[in-house]
């Protein structure tokens, strides 16, 4: 569900009336009290079973109560409760076999926080749901996969957090991701230095040469195709990016700039790392604008597909 008073409702339905047709199928943890008005049509299922006969005709609805009536735009604290149940019972169905993957919509940390959530975010709590080590944040789209080593951390601690094993542990989980989800046999991971031009030698910082290079060279030991430091400044071109799978960047925007730039409606977020599979739309609860019917939902078809892709990949694996 998200957060209820976001673009997520909206952008469900709109999913919806896109994959009816063709799929993949989809059901929603929600209130049905968010599609009173009727412009999408809906179905209450009491089972995740239920919901492939009826996708056709209506959006399954696997109903929760929201504490509190929503108006788009306006979080109401009152309901963190309700959207922090809807991701666990998500996990918990995913986790037993009767869902394929959690998608998750948009939710608002700050609302969250308010009313006592003690993660970071959702990656942190799916981890912890899930019992997963260390989840690992990837941002997916046709042109682009980026994977950042530090990821919700202010640039200078992001630098100072920054270590040879965090490396290591990232391109581990990566290349076995998109090997088993992906279906890339020999997954190819260009590692980004931290420095202009990778360092230039020394010249403009040392981590290539003290933290990211011996980090490849003990991902190269395991079998996992990895090379750099490259510079960060050419290597997301179109012919850099014909060279490998998926860039290991060391920090947020190192990572998101580009895929942002390249294919914001298409990008996808996908967590690693975890005993099930999870997609989520590469923006946030957009409140300026939920309820005005102005919402992309572009970016959650494309995490629902992607995730159906990924299952069947999973599916396929020996």
């Amino acid at each position: 569900m998200g957060d209820p008073a976001g673009i997520g409702p909206e952008i469900t339905g709109a999913a919806w009336r896109a994959l009816q047709a063709e799929g993949p199928a989809f059901f929603l943890l929600a209130d049905p009290a968010l599609f009173a008005g009727g412009v999408v049509p809906i179905r209450m299922i009491a089972a995740p079973e239920e919901a492939s006969a009826v996708f056709a005709d209506a959006l399954p609805v696997l109903p929760v109560s929201l504490a509190a009536p929503v108006r788009p735009g306006h979080p109401d604290p009152a309901n963190a409760g309700v959207v922090i149940a809807a991701i666990e019972r998500a996990v918990a169905l995913t986790l037993a076999g009767r869902a394929g993957a959690v998608v998750t919509n948009p939710i608002s940390k700050a609302v969250l926080y308010a009313a006592g959530f003690a993660h970071p975010g959702h990656t942190e709590f799916l981890a912890a749901l899930t019992g997963a080590a260390t989840p690992v944040m990837m941002l997916a789209s046709p042109m682009l996969r980026v994977v950042p080593v530090t990821v919700h951390l202010a640039l200078r601690a992001a630098v100072a957090a920054l270590t040879t094993e965090m490396i290591v542990t990232a391109g581990r989980i990566t290349a076995a991701a998109l090997a088993r989800d992906f279906a890339i046999p020999r997954p190819r991971l260009a590692v980004a230095g931290l420095n202009p031009h990778a360092g230039e030698g020394g010249a403009m910082g040392d981590e290539e040469k003290t933290l990211i290079a011996p980090a490849i060279a003990a991902l190269r030991a395991e079998g996992v195709d990895a090379f750099g430091p490259l510079p960060p400044d050419t290597m997301f071109t179109a012919r850099a990016r014909g060279g490998y799978d998926a860039a290991l960047c060391m920090y947020h925007d190192q990572a998101l700039i580009p895929l942002k730039t390249l294919d914001m409606d298409g990008g996808v977020n996908v967590t690693l790392g975890l005993p099930i599979l999870r997609t989520s739309p590469d923006h946030g609860t957009a409140f300026d604008i939920a309820g005005l019917g102005r919402a992309d939902p572009a970016s959650l078809i494309a995490a629902l597909r992607l995730a159906a892709s990924l299952n069947d990949n999973r599916a396929r694996m020996p």
